[in-house]
């Protein structure tokens, strides 16, 4: 059994640019200015804002339509920088090879994704070809970096996108730890109770009580001492995805109102937890909720819905996908009956949630070993394939150690 590491993800500094001709400088400019903001030195500045540049150029260069997102990564303790970049394009043959120095199918130094994976801290690709390509890249100061690199890859992952013309998203999404098996829940804090800090909220060492295996501490990339799936820690995994009705400012007020419910809360049963989510909505916009819980050990999983929120357990192995149900209704306005759906959790099997921002007509099996990159980098590539403009678009993928 490995580690479940889940980096807190500050909304506020989130970042799409879109305009490909304008792209490498304002892709520049913004990098470093977020960089500067979250306490970056000038020589990590100045790298961060040379391999987002690269990568802006990349789009510019050889994709018919692409779009790059900024955002910051936070801990109590430490900031960092991640760049993703999604396009419609040639997609690569060899990934491998692209990221040679001297490669290049335009003519230039061909120097581009070299820079970026070496001055990145972590890097992900997945490419189809003659359809297109994801990359992400994080970035941290060097201290925080030994940091992160122990706590290894990343087992929940997500991407929100605003629909065009918003400059805020209705869709939100978050993850936290919970105590294994079938626990009592705690409920919500009594009143005028003191809310917990946002260090107690999101301790880091709490919200990684699982290693990956071959990633933690004096690894040397091998296979982690082998454990049971009814053995171990005991600790599970909660997911949320919440759509906020409508688009712009009063969705994305209810939608990161549902997230400061699901992560105040102490239940720790996703039917328990939409009963607090829809209290906290009662009064706003209200919105569709899907909340899932996770027991890596057990091999369980245990699911509740409400609205449009597509939720599915993806076997990577065969690419077929489970589909779990989610009752009509709006959270915060008409909370139906609530019933919790549990079922086997395959091995290796990743869990993928998303709003109707992306249509349901993707498949696993068109996009060859997109889950067996980071769940960062399957999320970006769900959004790039299945993502619609139409609509605010939220989608977040879980891959551990189960």
């Amino acid at each position: 059994m490995g580690a479940l590491n889940l980096p807190v993800l500050d909304a506020e500094d989130v970042v799409w640019l879109r305009d490909q001709e304008a792209l490498p400088a304002a892709a520049r400019v913004a990098a470093a200015a977020l960089a500067r903001r979250i306490g970056f030195d000038e020589q990590r500045q100045a790298e961060v804002a040379l391999a987002v540049s690269e990568a802006a150029t990349n789009l510019r260069r050889h994709a018919v339509e692409g779009s790059l997102l900024l955002r910051a990564v936070r801990t109590p303790s430490d900031a960092g920088l991640e760049c993703v970049t999604l396009d419609e394009g040639p997609g690569m043959a060899d990934v491998v090879h692209s990221l040679s120095d001297g490669t290049s199918s335009a003519g230039t130094l061909g120097i581009g994704l070299g820079t970026i994976s070496r001055l990145a801290d972590s890097f992900d690709l997945h490419s189809l070809p003659g359809r297109g390509t994801v990359l992400a890249a994080r970035f941290w100061q060097r201290e925080a970096a030994v940091r992160m690199a122990a706590l290894g890859r990343p087992a929940v992952e997500g991407l929100t996108r605003s629909i065009s013309g918003e400059e805020v998203c209705g869709d939100a999404w978050a993850a936290r730890p919970a105590s294994g098996g079938p626990v009592p829940d705690r409920g919500p804090a009594p009143e005028g109770a003191p809310r917990p800090s946002r260090d107690e909220r999101f301790d880091w060492a709490r919200l990684t009580g699982y290693r990956q295996p071959g990633t933690g501490p004096g690894s040397d990339g091998g296979t982690a001492a082998p454990q049971t799936r009814d053995g171990g820690n005991g600790q599970a995994l909660l997911m949320l995805l919440c759509d906020g009705l409508g688009h712009g400012p009063l969705a994305a007020r209810a939608a990161q109102t549902a997230v400061h419910a699901f992560r105040d809360t102490g239940a720790e049963q996703p039917e328990t937890i939409m009963r607090d989510i829809h209290h906290a909505l009662r009064g706003g916009r209200g919105g569709a909720v899907a909340v899932v819980r996770v027991e890596p050990e057990a091999g369980v999983l245990a699911f509740c819905g409400v609205g449009n929120v597509s939720t599915f357990v993806v076997d990577p192995a065969t690419g077929t996908r489970r589909s779990l149900p989610s009752a009509p209704g709006i959270v915060g306005h008409q909370l139906p009956t609530l019933r919790t759906v549990r079922q086997p959790l395959p091995p290796h099997s990743a869990v993928i949630m998303h709003s109707d921002g992306l249509t349901e007509r993707w498949r696993a099996e068109t996009m060859p070993g997109f889950l067996e990159r980071s769940p960062l980098v399957a999320a970006a590539q769900l959004l790039r394939e299945a993502g619609v403009r139409r609509d605010d678009a939220g989608v977040v993928v879980a891959k551990g150690p189960w």
